[in-house]
């Protein structure tokens, strides 16, 4: 079992940052560098979508394409931790941001809110 705890969301005006962080804990064997990571988003009313994710070593990354140049993901495998870094923030990135942990069996996250308004 993994577990996955989210944090750094909160209320920003359009234009700003917000940076997320997910921590992950397992029990004993549980090794960070196993999972490829993910972070999904969920807007009222519509289907959660995949933002970002980020391969096992931290050397390959995709995006979404709306998210593209404006969303980084990043790993540290040492501190167990992957992050969302978001800039240029819009009002429809308004959303709860989900972590996802993959190997084999995939684990999510309790989401944190991000609402961007001015």
């Amino acid at each position: 079992q993994v577990q996955l705890v989210e944090s750094g969301g909160g209320l920003v005006q359009p234009g700003g940052s917000l940076r997320l962080s997910c921590a992950a804990s397992g029990a004993s064997g549980f090794t960070f560098s196993s999972y490829a990571m993910r972070w999904y988003r969920q807007a009222p009313g519509k289907e959660r979508e995949l933002v970002a994710e980020i391969s096992n070593t931290g050397g390959s990354t995709n995006y979404a394409d709306s998210m593209k140049g404006r969303f980084t993901i990043s790993r540290d495998n040492a501190k167990n931790t992957v992050y969302l870094q978001m800039t240029s923030l819009k009002p429809e990135d308004t959303a709860v941001y989900y972590c996802h942990a993959f190997w084999y069996v995939g684990y999510w996250g309790q989401g944190t809110q991000v609402t961007v308004s001015s």
